[in-house]
């Protein structure tokens, strides 16, 4: 009697297997990228809407004294941490200007930890946004806060 042919093996070959990781490596150097760019897009709205709430106060600190302050910001009533909260990304300050160098400020967030390092926005007193700096590279002639690339 003839014996029964073995069973062919089953498994995958070198070939389909290097296949497979040239294919996970491909994906992986496309996916990386865009998800470092996801997460550093995430973390700026921080920055604009604390300048933004900063610009408020101002406003309402202007409205009561005329001036927004003498020697600081708001005179100390307004709050310019230049250390984040807990799990803050971003570090604020704000400068008088202006005649008295009272009637005019600048507000920064200049982002200090995260994807946000190496991003620095400003807001002054008329409204007008500025970005200095965008993922790490001086900025010039930007009357806005870049968020994806480098057109408003």
């Amino acid at each position: 009697m003839a014996q029964p042919a073995a069973p062919a093996s089953r498994g995958f070959t070198l070939i389909e297997v290097m296949v497979v990781v040239a294919i996970i490596g491909i994906l992986a150097a496309i996916a990386l990228p865009a998800y470092s760019d996801y997460i550093r897009r995430s973390e700026l709205p921080e920055a604009f809407s604390t300048l933004s709430s900063q610009r408020v106060a101002m406003e309402q600190y202007y409205q009561d004294n005329r001036r927004y302050g003498t020697t600081a910001c708001g005179e100390g009533k307004v709050s310019f941490a230049s250390t984040p909260a807990a799990g803050g990304k971003f570090s604020y300050a704000c400068t008088l200007s202006g005649t008295n160098s009272n009637q005019a400020y600048t507000l920064t967030a200049t982002g200090i930890s995260g994807q946000a390092k190496g991003h620095e926005y400003t807001l002054n007193e008329a409204g007008e946004q500025a970005t200095t700096r965008f993922k790490g590279a001086a900025v010039s002639g930007k009357s806005c806060w870049l968020k994806r690339g480098t057109e408003c």
